[in-house]
This record gives structure tokens, C-alpha cells and sequence, in this order.
């Protein structure tokens, strides 16, 4: 973490031990109490870590530090997963998922091209953990690097893949080639699949068996008007997603669900602990199935941003609540049309998730006087740190009523009340000993919990 490179490397380089994490190593200091986990290596730091392990693959065991009895404690897998930045605003003093992934993936086609090596002296199969970002533009650079692991010293594991705006043919040739060992994560992004597409992608994803979590998004299909073939191709995802045993996790964002989530989830051998159904058009049918379904009870993570949770919805989202209470870690309500009414009808059952730890409410019609009424009555959640909260409709000047998502994202707020607000609310956690929690506005500064970090 203090960028010793040159220690860093030759660390690397003469690890006389099967396995090398470096989550394992990056816990809290036993001398200082640094979060080192929660910091990012610097771009040197994992460059000589790469730099390390190609050397190590060019030298021979025996001059690598490891006798030749003891090869069978020599490294075998080299762990990178979960320490590269992959935040909203990157450090540009940190290396990138994407970034990691071009290295990595650079040394794997050396590795492949640098020619034999005399039997006896060639190093140990060395497995390298990686999270793996691709788009269009590095997909070819990686499709080759995964197939020039195969069989070589150097083998590229992905343990979470994420695929950006992939044409369908390129996310198929690329799950085709991944262990399926190793895979934990498919994430889809930005990915305008539908479901014809998605049900050409999803038997290759259905083949890894130890998935943990499946993030697709944009999956319309039209319930109101349709087709055969529509129909089709949603029964057959169906029947594939049955396939998964492992799977905890699902995330269907910006996806049409409105009257299917209970044919979506009834398929799942397993209940889930994380489901994001963002800007998914639930319908209280939706809701009040999700609240009776094995998965209620589980639900560590819950995201119902952009479903409009304000009429209908109201009293089946609050027996989901009820439901998932005992559980609850996460909940992700950003853009859901709630206004005072509806948030203070809410609490009751709200302040029952003793464990929340985090509560999204960004770009809802709040007041401060909603804000203030759920600071008091949150007093009881001892777990809770974390509120994204709206800019109260006070701070804004001739503001339409009830006021669309979209002006309350857009449109301007007065500073100087906005800070007369801000005070008040850090008083007031001041008073009830709660200086810890933090009271923001700034939704792109607080990344959503990632489920396996929960």
C-alpha cells in the first residue's frame, strides 16, 4: 500500500507458499488499525505485483527461491480480486478494473508467445484470480488472453465478469471460454439484450453452477401486448433460470416486470438474498407476491428505485418491509414518489429493520420536517450509518407539485437554506449521540453495497 515496488515485486517473485491473496494480507493493521482493505494499491503497486509474476514465470523454480522438494508448496494461485478501483470518480493514482484487465491480460499472450522452456525447468502452473471488465473495444484483447491461458503456465480465472455494451455474439464467445469454477458474478451492463437476446445468452450463463450472482438489465418484454415469440423466448428463460442452485443474487434493472415477477421468481431453486428491481414498473401484485415468497425473509439487499411506491404500491411495499425486517441490511429507495405522507405511514415498519445498516431516499418529495421525523424515529436502528436523503423540497424555489423525479433532480435549490438545513440535522444527530451516522445528498460519492461485501 506504500508503493515498496521493488520489495512488492520480489515478493511475488519468491512466494514460497500454494496461495498468495492479497485480500487475505490486506486486513486491519494489528499495530495502527488501518483499513487497508478500503484503500486502493497504487498503479505501480500492482504493476510490480504483475511484474513480479512474470518474472517468476521466465525463472526456474530453484532460482526463484524454492527447492526443488518443496515444489509442491510453490505458488499455485495468486489472488488479485476485490482490490482495484472501480469507483464512480477513479483515483487517477489507481489502477482500473480495466486497466488490471489489459495487463493481466498482456502478460497471459507474453506468456503464451515467449516460447518453450526445457522440461524439467519450466515453472508450476501458476491460477490467477481476476475481476475482468470488458467492452467492444478490449473485447478481442481479452477473448485472446483467455484463450492463450488455456494450457499455459499462466491461467486467467475470472471470479466477476462484467460485459459493458457487448454485441450478444461476443458476450456468448466470452462466457464460452471462462472456467466454471471460478465464475461467482455475470454482470451485463448497458447491454439492450431483450429477450430474444438474452434467451441466446442465457444457457451459456446457466452452465455455471457455483453462480452467486446474475445482473442483467434493459429485458423488456410486454406484457400488455404480446407476442409469440415474445412469449416464447420469456418461458424459456425461465426454465433456464430454474437451472441455477447457487444463485443469491439478481439484479433486473430498467427491466419491464409489471405483473411477471412472481412467474420470474418462483423459477429460483433457492431464495435470494440481494434483489435490485429498479425502474422495473412493479405493479402491487408484484409486491404483495414478493412479500408472501420465500425470498422476503432472506433479503439482506433490497432496491425498488424508480417504482412508483406512492398510491397503489404503498400498503404492499410496507408488507414487504414487514416481511424482510429481520433481515435487512440495504434499502434502496431512490425516486419511489414518496412525500411526507407516505414516509410517516412507513416508519412504523421501517424502524422495525433493526439491522438497516444503509437507507437510500434520494430524489423523493421529502420536506424537512419528513427528514426530521425519520432522524428521530431511526434512533432506534443501532446499525444504521449510512442515509442518502433528498434536498427538501423547502431548498427549492416555485416547485410543481407533486414535483416529477426529474425537477427534483434537475431543477435548482437555494444554498443558504440548504445550509440552514444541513446544521440542523448534524444538531440533531449531535444530540442524540448519533455523530457517527452519516446524514449526504451525495448519491454518486456512496457506492450501493456490493451483496458479497454485506
Amino acid at each position: 500500500m506504500d508503493k515498496k515496488t521493488v520489495v512488492l515485486r520480489e515478493l511475488v517473485h519468491t512466494w514460497p507458499f500454494p496461495l498468495l491473496s492479497f485480500q487475505q494480507l490486506l486486513q486491519e493493521c494489528a499495530h495502527c488499525s488501518r483499513a487497508l482493505l478500503q484503500e486502493r494499491p497504487s498503479t505501480e503497486s500492482m504493476q510490480a505485483v504483475i511484474l513480479g509474476l512474470t518474472a517468476r514465470l521466465h525463472t526456474p523454480e530453484t532460482e526463484a527461491g524454492t527447492q526443488p522438494l518443496c515444489r509442491k508448496h510453490a505458488l499455485r494461485v495468486l489472488d488479485m480480486t476485490g482490490l482495484l478501483d472501480d469507483g464512480v470518480e477513479q483515483d487517477p493514482g489507481t489502477m482500473s478494473m480495466w486497466d488490471c484487465t489489459a495487463a493481466v491480460a498482456r502478460t497471459c499472450i507474453a506468456q503464451q508467445q515467449g516460447g518453450t522452456v526445457e522440461p524439467g525447468q519450466a515453472p508450476l502452473p501458476v491460477e490467477v484470480r481476476v475481476d475482468l471488465r470488458v467492452n467492444r473495444a478490449s473485447y478481442a484483447f481479452l477473448r485472446e488472453a483467455l484463450r492463450s491461458s488455456v494450457g499455459s503456465p499462466l491461467r486467467l480465472c475470472c471470479r466477476d465478469l462484467r460485459a459493458e455494451d457487448l454485441p450478444m455474439r461476443n458476450t456468448v464467445a466470452l462466457l464460452q471460454l471462462l472456467d466454471a469454477g471460478c465464475l461467482r458474478r455475470v454482470d451485463l451492463r448497458f447491454n439492450n439484450l431483450g429477450l430474444r437476446g438474452l434467451s441466446v445468452i442465457i444457457p451459456h450463463v446457466a452452465r455455471f453452477q457455483h453462480l452467486a450472482s446474475l445482473r442483467l438489465h434493459y429485458v423488456h418484454g410486454d406484457s400488455r401486448q404480446p407476442s409469440v415469440d415474445g412469449e416464447d423466448n420469456f418461458r424459456y428463460f425461465l426454465a433456464q433460470m430454474g437451472r441455477f442452485t447457487c444463485l443469491r443474487e439478481l439484479s433486473m434493472g430498467s427491466s419491464l416486470l409489471s405483473g411477471r415477477l412472481d412467474q420470474l421468481l418462483s423459477t429460483l431453486q433457492s431464495p435470494l438474498e440481494s434483489l435490485e428491481l429498479a425502474f422495473c414498473a412493479l405493479l402491487p401484485e408484484d409486491l404483495r407476491f414478493l412479500a408472501r415468497s420465500p425470498h422476503a425473509v432472506h433479503l439482506k439487499k433490497l432496491d425498488l428505485s424508480g417504482n412508483d411506491l406512492s398510491g397503489g404500491q404503498l400498503e404492499p411495499f410496507q408488507g414487504l418491509l414487514q416481511a424482510a425486517a429481520a433481515t435487512l441490511l440495504h434499502l434502496e429507495l431512490t425516486e419511489c414518489q414518496l412525500a411526507d405522507p407516505q414516509l410517516l405511514s412507513t416508519l412504523p415498519v421501517l424502524t422495525r429493520c433493526a439491522s438497516l445498516r444503509y437507507l437510500g431516499l434520494y430524489g423523493n418529495p421529502l420536506s424537512m420536517a419528513g427528514l426530521k421525523e425519520l432522524l428521530r424515529d431511526s434512533v432506534v436502528q443501532a446499525e444504521l450509518r449510512t442515509v442518502v436523503h433528498p434536498f427538501p423540497v423547502d431548498c427549492y424555489e416555485g416547485l410543481p407539485w407533486p414535483p416529477p423525479a426529474s425537477v427534483l433532480l434537475e431543477a435548482s435549490i437555494n444554498e443558504e437554506k440548504f445550509a440552514r438545513v444541513e446544521a440542523e440535522l448534524h444538531q440533531l444527530l449531535l444530540a442524540s449521540g448519533r455523530a457517527h451516522v452519516l446524514w449526504t445528498t451525495d448519491i454518486y460519492g456512496r457506492l450501493a453495497a456490493d451483496y458479497f461485501s454485506l
